[in-house]
């Protein structure tokens, strides 16, 4: 029979083990990357033309980040074998940060991006605060803010702090993921102020203040299905491409269902009651400077007579009034802004000359009705 102090001796020497294993793979993975990384691009190709505005290379001229296109990317989790079906990872980078994984995996696709990498918990305190401040200050141009804000997360926690920062902050960003089946996603565009915001219309487990810890499972990796996410991957990246390059229709929300092949889209409003104190003050912010937007004269256009003459003696009898039609339409609801009524159901005793006949209530059975109709 071993001894308790032998088996913690063991045990701390496996560990030490496995940290040696990991340097060593971390140091061969460097090498490797150095020795097949390409060069950076120093000048263009004369084949990238005006004419060929799609074209990756001109695409990134036209964006000026040929020379300098920075990536920041935060996290705080480590690749697991759990992470191998996301076709992103290698199994040799099992146990490195995230963060620096996928350093490693873009720089060799790309070495003309600069990246910048933080391996820390977004949601605590003192790294929100850093992580709002490279938020404002990370961009291209020094002391600028960034571009664009992306949330890949998995969890709604680090998407409250994303959209928290945000909003705080008046910074545009684009939020993803994929439903715990795997075969549905989304992305949405979220604009402070003019959009709805991640907690305007919260999902269920935030709105019923559901500890999501408990929803996880050790060892199994939510939305496993990589075509899944290689779809919603996709769907953003050609969402940001159109948001920064000025081509084609931005989508506010769409979504993804693999079962029905099924593509929703909707924008949403924001909410005038949200949580969020911030979201509400940038609500304010919009509404004034759209009051302050200088308005286009329209030039007020006439109806035109189609037909000077009346050869078949058409005329109009009479038209309902906005009274009648109030009373038709019965009471008015205090609706948000963004909600219209889809129908009305007319009121019970309305106008008479609108209402057709109806039969009085009788005492008579259904044999006796019966026997009567039999008459007629």
């Amino acid at each position: 029979m071993v001894a308790m102090s032998t088996v913690e001796e063991l045990k701390l020497r496996v560990r030490e083990l496995e940290n040696e294993l990991i340097k060593c793979k971390q140091k061969s993975y460097d090498d490797t990357e150095q020795a097949c990384s390409r060069p950076k691009i120093d000048q263009m190709s004369a084949e990238v033309v005006d004419s060929n505005p799609y074209s990756r290379l001109m695409a990134l001229k036209r964006m000026g980040i040929v020379e300098d296109y920075e990536l920041l990317l935060f996290d705080y989790d480590t690749v697991e074998l759990a992470n191998m079906n996301r076709l992103f990872f290698q199994p040799h980078q099992a146990g490195f940060s995230k963060v620096k994984a996928a350093e490693h995996t873009l720089r060799n696709i790309n070495p003309d991006v600069i990246f910048e990498i933080h391996n820390y918990n977004i949601t605590t305190v003192d790294n929100f605060t850093h992580f709002m401040d490279r938020i404002s200050h990370g961009g291209l141009q020094v002391g600028k803010p960034v571009d664009l804000v992306l949330s890949c997360v998995d969890n709604f926690e680090a998407r409250m702090a994303i959209n928290t920062a945000c909003n705080e902050l008046g910074q545009t960003w684009m939020e993803s993921g994929v439903s715990e089946n795997a075969v549905s996603g989304h992305i949405q565009l979220i604009v402070p102020g003019e959009t709805a915001c991640f907690a305007c219309a919260p999902p269920l487990v935030v709105a019923a203040n559901i500890d999501e810890k408990t929803l996880k499972r050790d060892g199994v990796c939510a939305a496993s299905l990589p075509t899944t996410m290689g779809v919603v991957a996709g769907m953003l990246v050609q969402n940001v491409l159109k948001f920064l390059l000025g081509f084609g229709t931005v989508s506010h929300y769409l979504g993804y269902n693999a079962m029905q092949d099924f593509f929703p889209t909707m924008s949403m409003k924001p909410n005038p009651y949200c949580s969020d104190v911030h979201c509400t003050r940038q609500q304010q912010e919009y509404k004034k400077n759209e009051a302050q937007r200088p308005r286009e004269d329209v030039a007020e256009v006439k109806d035109e007579v189609v037909h000077e003459d009346n050869e078949w003696g058409i005329e109009l009898v009479s038209e309902i009034t906005e009274d009648e039609l109030k009373v038709a339409s019965g009471p008015e609801l205090a609706l948000p802004d963004g909600i219209t009524l889809a129908y009305t159901i007319p009121v019970e005793g309305g106008n008479a000359s609108s209402s057709a006949t109806t039969v009085g209530d009788t005492d008579c059975s259904l044999e006796e009705l019966m026997a009567q109709m039999k008459k007629i």
